[in-house]
């Protein structure tokens, strides 16, 4: 029996999954992101962590196909991160460091990319090999899967779809340095400013007035029919399916996929994307299946499992 390790590496914690060469989980566990000394601890602990279960199932190298790692940074096919934003490295041959490490194989891609690979091979893109993947957390990830393979491009960030731009006439700064990224309008972060915005602009009734708000609160609202909620809904799904229906345009995916935590408000959320998406999609495109995510935060693991099997 063959196996494989499949890594993603967060900034609160690393989620690690031992798998058999048919894809089959085994078990999965997590690890503390050690970041302190400019993170120097990360992939020595990701090592030691690998050996103890190698240990535990009585593993030898030889046994281990190699491990697949996740690094939510732009990472080059030859596993160089230039910088992370909330890892604490700077330049860093991962690849490189984590096989002399291990004395095992070792492939390396973002987290977004293969987050996006692992709902391609288990999850809501099962069965195809053209897809869009969009994560709506925090900020807007995504990757991109052609013909069964990331998009990596040549620096390493191909699928930054959270920094599309969507507004030109935008004044405020995205965390990236621009104007009027996707990330602005279609995050959770994103969702919540555009209500803000919404709410101010006059007293018109609406739940939102009482509660905390957050992307949940506003698509909770929207399932009560709160007339200020689907108005913000509206707004949220224009700028997301415009942007989904530009890239559409350039790669062409059999579907899309859309996770992250905004997901967890279920399929009321593809309505508004598919609508707008619709409205501006190449004629080719426009009948592109819309799913959401299956794997949850297991995504990423797959995903690098993945990098090790195909």
């Amino acid at each position: 029996m063959r196996y494989c390790f499949g890594v993603d590496i967060g900034g609160t914690t690393v989620k690690m999954g031992l798998f058999h060469f048919d894809g089959s989980l085994v078990e999965k566990w997590e690890i503390e992101t050690r970041k302190e000394n400019h993170g120097e601890k990360i992939l020595p602990d990701v090592a030691t962590a690998i050996q103890e279960k190698m240990k535990a199932h009585k593993l030898e190298k030889e046994a281990v196909l190699g491990v697949g790692v996740g690094i939510p940074a732009p990472v080059t096919d030859e596993g160089i991160v230039q910088a992370t934003a909330n890892l604490g490295w700077g330049y860093k041959e991962v690849k490189h460091e984590l096989e002399t490490l291990v004395g095992i194989p070792v492939r390396v891609g973002n987290d977004a990319n293969v987050a996006a690979l692992g709902e391609m091979w288990k999850g809501g893109g099962f069965g195809h090999k053209n897809m869009i993947m969009v994560t709506l957390g925090t900020g807007v990830g995504g990757g991109i899967i052609s013909n069964g393979h990331m998009v990596v491009g040549g620096h390493g960030a191909g699928g930054e779809i959270g920094h599309v731009c969507v507004n030109y006439d935008e004044t405020e700064q995205c965390g990236c340095g621009n104007r009027g990224c996707l990330e602005q309008y279609a995050s959770a972060t994103g969702i919540v400013r555009l209500t803000k915005k919404r709410l101010a602009k006059n007293e018109d009734a609406t739940v939102l007035r009482n509660e905390e708000i957050s992307a949940k609160t506003v698509f909770d609202a929207v399932k009560e029919n709160d007339t200020v909620a689907i108005e913000i809904a509206k707004e949220f799904g224009k700028y997301l399916g415009y942007a989904l229906a530009n890239l559409a345009a350039a790669v062409d995916p059999e579907m899309i996929v859309i996770g992250g935590g905004v997901s967890k408000a279920g399929t009321i959320l593809l309505d508004y994307i598919t609508e707008s998406f619709r409205e501006r999609a190449l004629f080719a495109n426009k009948e592109c299946r819309f799913e959401l995510a299956r794997l949850g935060n297991d995504a990423g693991i797959y995903g690098a499992a993945k990098l090790i099997l195909e």
